[in-house]
């Protein structure tokens, strides 16, 4: 099979897909007879042939995916003018202060926040599949460990957590901007500065 027809095969298999698609999955389709090299190879000459288009091909955590550019999001919320759901920003924080301290506790969140933190915001979090126990810490009470998913890389677009933009500012401000940057094309990721959640700052 000659390069154009296996690039075909590949902008098929990845249009057609409703997940991303890992590199050992898309040698399946050659019957292995193209190696991982050539395949990244491939799908790199296609990211290039689609770079002017409205739709671009992306490598995120769980495999490559065609998606529509973020300057097009505008134009296709039209068609489907739902709006997404917003998070507050204490949720928005608390998501910030795992995906850049991660493996955290409870507590841990509490110590750089300054406040308790609400049940619910964890749960929503977990709910959503960004984050998730991973373990528990050898200390009193054995408190579970906190961890973002591969779920979390994806809907940010993102390959690694190494692409998370690098921290600025004190601890809280820091965290907190650097991952608003990060996900503010994203509408799954809404941010709503109401005060939504019920939480109390420690006595002194």
């Amino acid at each position: 099979m000659n390069t154009t027809d296996a690039k075909r095969v590949l902008e098929t298999a990845l249009i057609c897909t409703h997940q991303p698609l890992q590199v050992r999955e898309l040698r399946v389709l050659f019957g292995d007879e193209l190696g991982a090299d050539t395949i990244k190879d491939l799908l790199g000459e296609l990211q290039n042939e689609w770079a002017q288009r409205g739709v671009e091909l992306v490598c995120v955590a769980t495999g490559w995916r065609f998606q529509s550019r973020p300057e097009m999001r505008e134009y296709l919320d039209r068609l489907h003018p739902e709006k997404p759901p917003r998070y507050s920003r204490a949720v928005m924080e608390t998501l910030a202060i795992i995906a850049y301290r991660q493996p955290v506790t409870r507590g841990d969140m509490e110590d750089i926040r300054g406040v308790t933190i609400n049940t619910q915001i964890l749960k929503q979090l977990e709910d959503r599949g960004w984050v998730e126990v991973i373990g528990h810490r050898e200390a009193a009470g054995r408190p579970g460990l906190y961890a973002t998913t591969r779920q979390f890389l994806d809907d940010l677009g993102l390959a690694s957590l190494d692409q998370l933009p690098e921290l600025q500012g004190p601890a809280q401000q820091g965290v907190f901007e650097a991952l608003a940057e990060s996900v503010a094309p994203q509408p799954e990721l809404a941010i709503d500065e109401t005060p939504a959640d019920t939480e109390t700052r420690p006595e002194a």
